[in-house]
């Protein structure tokens, strides 16, 4: 994937753009609202892809909106989206950031550098391995 291409990028909130202490919202984590207004600044499409709903979501929402980040939809591919039982909850994107990755959350400054980088070089793909070469 070229990462200099338009992305639309799915950011959980929980241990990812704010520290895990949900129900409550955790403190922002380090560099994460700077860099999803530069992935936005950028170009590229940010949903909101999160656990929470109701009032959590609302307050999730709001305070991503008050540290500057709106979202393009939330917890859906398109924000004219309706969910229905007809159609799958999967959405569209291309990088999902999430603290529940294998190998866990990379922290928003190897997030910036993988995604957006200050140097002119292009992101180099690692060779890729199976699952099973994770315990080799």
């Amino acid at each position: 994937m070229n990462f200099s291409d338009t992305l639309i990028i799915a950011v959980d909130f929980d241990g990812t753009i704010v520290e895990d202490a949900y129900p409550k919202i955790g403190k922002p984590q380090m560099f994460a609202f700077q860099t999803l207004k530069k992935l936005q600044e950028e170009g590229h499409r940010l949903i909101l892809w999160t656990y929470r709903c109701g009032d959590k979501l609302d307050e999730a929402v709001a305070f991503c909106e008050d540290n500057g980040i709106h979202f393009y939809a939330v917890n859906q591919s398109f924000p004219e989206e309706e969910y229905t039982n007809d159609i799958s909850r999967k959405i569209n994107a291309d990088v999902f950031i999430d603290d529940r990755n294998i190998g866990g959350f990379l922290g928003w400054g190897e997030i910036y550098q993988l995604l957006i980088g200050s140097d002119t070089k292009p992101v180099q793909p690692k060779k890729k391995k199976s699952f099973l070469d994770l315990f080799r």
